[in-house]
């Protein structure tokens, strides 16, 4: 399958976009290259990605697609940025622009970027940059303005910032700059063909021919030695997701709901770290007494969950089987109603988010559910793999609205 993310340098009706092996979807966002949106050995083809409604695609969730055999492919906007910036990690780029930013001809975002329409329409309202050096130069090419008046032209159109560029701004400017036959003739060819000078369009379907023109194979690329950091482990585990029994979850509320709330759940922790030990790949591959006697001596006296805190690959299929080993569909019921009321409590105030949540209404709900007093809160916290009393009241957070809902509805 071949994902387009694209959205307004090509519109959903493009004829290209209605093949049978394509998808089309919006511009691309955090999160939309995860194993849930792309499947493994499938092709992206980024056009277009949003960075200033929602956050923009991470470099590292490219390589990561890159990784699990997924073809990226970029060109015409952000798609032709990325390309030029991770050409060196196996993403391919396609067009002029693309080869403008590799080469260092093109330098700004703003070269690419176009202001939309604030109720979610994918449609322009302005015009970019590459858009309109390619038209100063098929003008000049032909005539209509000179050389240095192209440049010009040129410079104070890039002084008009980005989401206000609108053509009658292009306009206003072309006048202001003595251009007036530039103008009358750019009206005259927009009127004629209204995708005339449109230079993104033009290579953003260029990428797709060039993806439906060479079947991918699905082989991983090359991974580069070191690219796996802490932040990237934190914004996968953010979207992973399962569906059971019918409920789609995020597996890491169903984890930190177990943290908080499973009775046995230190001994589950030890089990993982156990078997983080055993593993080669994560450690000497030795017994989990070993290896805490080799790292604390002979006579450290630190539990293990106290010296190992490993970060969690909630896409580690092995992992998540054994860090929920103990949780029951009436979990799973549970996790879906707090992920609702954090859901609601979102949608009814605004600017919401789980910073606001009582960090000592938290602490104190968890250690009334652990029963353990203040002094042994970080160390409790600790067993549950939640490394310390202050990160576990930052994890639990979301789980509170859900929590207060259902001790309200007990009081009734």
């Amino acid at each position: 399958m071949i994902h387009v993310f694209a959205g307004p340098t090509l519109s959903r009706p493009e004829p290209l976009l209605t093949a049978p092996q394509v998808r089309s979807r919006p511009p691309v966002r955090h999160g939309d290259l995860f194993p849930e949106s792309v499947p493994d050995g499938d092709t992206a083809v980024i056009i277009d990605g949003l960075y200033h409604q929602a956050p923009a695609l991470r470099h590292k969730e490219i390589i990561a697609a890159m990784a699990r055999g997924v073809r990226v492919i970029g060109a015409a906007s952000i798609g032709a940025l990325r390309a030029a910036e991770l050409a060196p990690y196996g993403m391919r780029g396609i067009g002029t622009i693309y080869r403008g930013y590799a080469v260092g001809a093109l330098c700004g975002d703003d070269e690419v970027a176009v202001g939309q329409a604030p109720d979610g329409q994918e449609e322009s309202l302005t015009w970019p940059l590459v858009n309109l050096r390619y038209i100063l130069k098929t003008a000049t090419a032909r005539g209509i303005v000179g050389p240095e008046q192209a440049d010009v032209l040129l410079e104070a159109l890039r002084e008009v910032y980005y989401p206000q560029r609108t053509r009658a701004a292009v306009r206003a400017v072309s006048r202001t700059c003595g251009e007036e036959q530039f103008d009358r003739w750019l009206t005259e060819r927009r009127r004629r063909n209204p995708h005339f000078g449109d230079l993104k369009r033009a290579e953003a379907l260029s990428a797709v021919r060039a993806a439906l023109r060479s079947p991918h194979r699905g082989a991983p690329a090359e991974e580069p030695p070191v690219w796996r950091t802490v932040h990237f482990q934190r914004w996968s585990n953010t979207f992973a997701r399962s569906r059971v029994d019918g409920l789609d979850l995020a597996t890491e509320d169903r984890l930190i709901y177990q943290q908080a709330f499973a009775p046995e759940f230190t001994r589950t922790w030890t089990a993982y770290l156990e078997h983080r030990s055993l593993r080669p790949q994560h450690g000497p591959g030795l017994p989990l007494g070993a290896r805490l006697q080799q790292v604390t001596g002979q006579g450290g006296s630190l539990a293990a969950h106290q010296v190992f805190h490993p970060a969690i690959d909630l896409r580690d299929e092995e992992t998540v089987a054994l860090l929920l080993a103990e949780e029951t569909p009436e979990d799973r019921q549970a996790v879906a109603r707090y992920a609702e009321a954090l859901n609601r409590v979102r949608r009814s105030v605004a600017g919401f988010s789980t910073a606001a949540v009582c960090d000592d209404l938290t602490g104190r709900t968890l250690r009334q559910i652990w029963r353990c007093p203040a002094g042994d809160f970080d160390t409790v916290a600790s067993a549950r793999g939640l490394v310390s009393g202050a990160r576990a009241v930052e994890a639990a957070k979301r789980l509170m609205p859900g929590f207060m809902d259902e001790r309200t509805e007990a009081a009734r």
